[in-house]
């Protein structure tokens, strides 16, 4: 226990703390020792009966911590300290301290609530915020608090606001390890970088310069495996005396150890996230960050998720730039400006709050209670999302209980969705499973998963190939055995609802059964296939790009999903067709397989059908119809109580009025030729009817008897007809209470006159009509008194 660290000067107070509380939360900086050295120390002061358990957020970092640790005990790995991770277990009947990750520490609380035989948990790294981590405390918190009262608990964090841990775990203490680190310059970008600058070009722009005015290794952070690739490419040949290494999660451990590896050296490390906090990286005195991390955005909506390229906030970059700080002075350059820092976010958002959730949903439901204490909650909705897919996976109840099924599948260390295909398919889908939980091993390989799958049966002894095959394995031995399938066949389980089919068009584009869209690189083998199921996107929200898929038969998939195929009757409004159309269809979710004419459809389904047509190309009336209308809105108007005839209104009621009428429309062309005004008139009962007889008729009754059409069409009502008809009229006529606009026309037809007080124009205007008329029109009469005259529409006899 030499190479004494900063963590020491602290933990004298943290073994107090946990002595009398039991429980304590650490702020320790990067660098101060707190992972290797916190464990040892429980071990040595003799607080804790049984094994040690920390959890650790990544996989490289839980492997370095458990080796550190035993380097310092002078142990081989598996004696008292060794790790238990997905895949890989170095424990022996000796160990006291396990280092676990990727969800460990949950399968342990489920498997036995009382962590029989476990003293203490540990959360490292607790600034992370993961999923696992958040979950596995608030499970510790809750068996502590009812089954194991002397459970020690542990919260270590390098940047974090600890007041709120401490307070979710009752108040409890809150020790702080200054820790030692020497100053580090920090420099910035003098203007920003043009949106069109690559990232690895600026590190390849920056980078040789700084080498030659430093001294020590160089850590470059950069977002993920492309960048560092292309980076490493554009530095070939501008630094050829020091090694350019990878450091990145999927890179087989052999390179990983070479980034990390004491005494070899100087070298420029270009890492992602991985190198923040958890790894030690021998005599980094520079740092380069590159400004940018890269984080998964689950969408709910569309079930898929994608990795996104943001900012960094301020907490990661002040990580990073201490990294150059632990051995002796140093220097950080961020490749932005420092007026940009202003607008970058204080913490990262916690994996919880952006995650996928069905394997915490699956986690909470086998626990039997959600009511667990999260520092923070999961979001409501994709909560819900979760649960209704385990539910559509047969793994919860109606009632959200777990089922037998979902007994099964939340023993097996995969995501529920292949848990549920290895249940179906058994060890003959573990290849599959193992493919779909790692990274892609053959990226730029096309889409097509046929490719991976032939080439872990292949004699290729990658080191990414081969993880996967050790993986495949281990799941083998976990499903039962079912009998040999189709690798589609075992896609469909898992992704129901990502079965694509293809649209129609020269694009390679499809619908998949949930209902989204989905495209391919148009040079894909597969790009012409009818049908795929789909297993990985780029998660886009709209129209997501196909990664990793498999072709499948309409038979084959016909015979995985035969449940969820269901046969519809629908009676639709086509607007393409400009008709009604009855068909039968077999729908996959929102695909339809097949699809044929359905005969003998109920003539009231037609009806409701035929009225969202009516509603679609909208009101049609008759010259006779909208006069109708129009009589009925002006009765209205004068304050009588009749029905609105708006458009509006009438389309709100199609199914009170008009469907009675229309039983044998099914198109476009019988709408264009339906007389509605029988079902207008229908809609006023016969009362009704009187009243806008009475009131507006449509027809004015001439003195001579004749019957003419009363125009409604302009704001006020008006006739037109020959004066000398309207001789002896003495009563201006009238229509719902107001005067008519009555036109006087000449023998010819011509206006003469205009009024809406027929007895005034008697008594003034018509005597200088009479004038001007009688010499024009001797053989009419033009009496000097109308009001007295008989109306007529003849002329004068011969002899008058």
């Amino acid at each position: 226990m030499s190479d004494r660290l900063p963590i020491e000067d602290a933990l004298p107070s943290l073994l107090d703390a946990l002595g009398r509380a039991g429980q304590a939360v650490l702020q320790a900086p990067p660098g101060a020792g707190k992972t290797t050295r916190v464990p040892l120390a429980l071990l040595d002061a003799g607080l804790v009966t049984g094994r040690i358990v920390m959890l650790e957020p990544r996989r490289l970092a839980a492997r370095g911590a458990a080796h550190r640790m035993a380097d310092l005990l002078g142990e081989e790995i598996g004696r008292t300290v060794g790790y238990r991770m997905r895949g890989e277990t170095r424990v022996s009947e000796a160990t006291r301290i396990e280092v676990v990750t990727e969800g460990v520490l949950t399968r342990m609380i489920q498997s036995d609530p009382t962590l029989d035989g476990i003293g203490a948990v540990l959360f490292d790294e607790f600034h992370e915020r993961s999923l696992n981590a958040d979950l596995g405390l608030g499970l510790t918190l809750e068996i502590r608090a009812a089954l194991r009262p002397d459970l020690i608990l542990l919260v270590m964090s390098a940047t974090l606001d600890a007041e709120p841990v401490a307070a979710l775990m009752g108040d409890a203490p809150v020790i702080t390890s200054e820790g030692v680190s020497y100053p580090v310059e920090t420099r910035w970008l003098e203007t920003p970088a043009g949106r069109d600058t690559r990232l690895p070009d600026l590190v390849a722009l920056h980078l040789p310069p700084l080498l030659k005015e430093t001294e020590g290794s160089v850590l470059v952070f950069l977002p993920g495996e492309r960048e560092i690739r292309d980076t490493q490419a554009r530095l070939s040949g501008k630094i050829e005396d020091i090694p350019c290494l990878p450091l990145y999660g999927s890179l087989p451990m052999a390179e990983q150890r070479k980034a990390v590896t004491p005494g070899n050296g100087r070298r420029v490390v270009l890492a992602t996230s991985i190198a923040e906090t958890s790894l030690t990286i021998p005599d980094v005195r520079v740092v380069i960050d590159g400004g940018l991390a890269r984080r998964a955005r689950f969408d709910p909506g569309s079930g898929m998720s994608r990795l996104v390229t943001e900012r960094v906030t301020r907490a990661e970059a002040d990580q990073r730039r201490g990294r150059a700080g632990r051995v002796a002075p140093g220097l950080c350059l961020r490749l932005w400006t420092r007026g940009e820092d202003g607008a970058l976010a204080a913490f990262p958002p916690p994996e919880i709050a952006a995650a996928d959730l069905t394997p915490l949903a699956l986690d909470l439901a086998e626990w039997g209670s959600d009511d667990l204490p999260f520092l923070t909650p999961p979001p409501e909705g994709a909560l819900i999302r979760a649960r209704e897919l385990l539910m559509d996976l047969g793994a919860l109840t109606p009632e959200g209980t777990l089922s037998p099924h979902g007994r099964e599948i939340a023993r097996m260390p995969v995501h529920p969705r292949l848990a549920h295909m290895l249940a179906l398919g058994g060890g003959d889908a573990a290849p599959l499973a193992a493919l779909l939980s790692e990274r892609d091993p053959l990226r730029g390989a096309g889409a097509d998963l046929d490719t991976r799958l032939k080439a872990l049966r292949g004699r290729d002894r990658a080191p990414a190939l081969d993880r996967i095959r050790a993986e495949a394995k281990r799941l083998g031995k976990t499903a039962r055995d079912r009998g040999p399938a189709d690798p589609a066949t075992h896609l469909a389980h898992a992704y129901p609802d990502r079965v694509a089919l293809r649209r129609p068009g020269s694009d390679p584009r499809w619908q998949l059964s949930n209902g989204k869209g989905a495209r391919m690189d148009p040079d894909d083998p597969l790009a012409g296939s009818r049908l795929l199921v789909v297993a990985d996107t780029d998660g886009h929200p709209r129209e997501a790009l196909i990664r990793l898929c498999l072709p499948i038969s309409e038979s084959a998939l016909r015979d995985a999903l035969a449940d969820r195929i269901a046969t519809e009757h629908t009676v639709r409004w086509s607007g393409r067709a400009g008709r009604v159309e009855a068909v039968e269809e077999e729908r996959l979710g929102a695909l339809v397989l097949s699809s044929k004419r359905w005969e003998n459809a109920p003539e009231d389904a037609m009806a409701r059908a035929m009225l969202d047509g009516v509603r679609a190309l909208g009101l049609r009336f008759t010259k006779a119809a909208d006069l109708f209308r129009k009589r009925v809105a002006l009765v209205r108007a004068a304050g009588h109580a009749l029905p609105d005839m708006s458009d509006e209104a009438l389309i709100d009621g199609l199914d009170d009025w008009l469907a009675p009428y229309i039983g044998g429309l099914r198109s476009a062309q019988d709408w264009a030729g339906f007389n509605v005004l029988p079902a207008l008139q229908a809609m006023l009962s016969w009362e009704e009817t009187q009243m806008l007889d009475r009131e507006a008729p449509a027809h004015y009754i001439t003195p001579l008897g004749r019957r003419i059409a009363i125009d409604y069409d302009d704001e006020t009502p008006n006739i037109a007809l020959r004066l000398q008809e309207m001789f002896g009229e003495t009563r201006h006529p009238t229509v719902a209470g107001r005067p008519l606009r009555v036109t006087l026309l000449s023998p010819a037809g011509r206006p003469l006159q205009t009024t809406m007080d027929l007895p005034g124009f008697w008594a003034s205007s018509y005597t200088d009509v009479r004038k001007d008329m009688r010499g024009r029109y001797p053989k009419h009469p033009w009496p000097e008194d109308p009001t007295v005259a008989d109306p007529t529409l003849r002329a004068k006899p011969r002899n008058g």
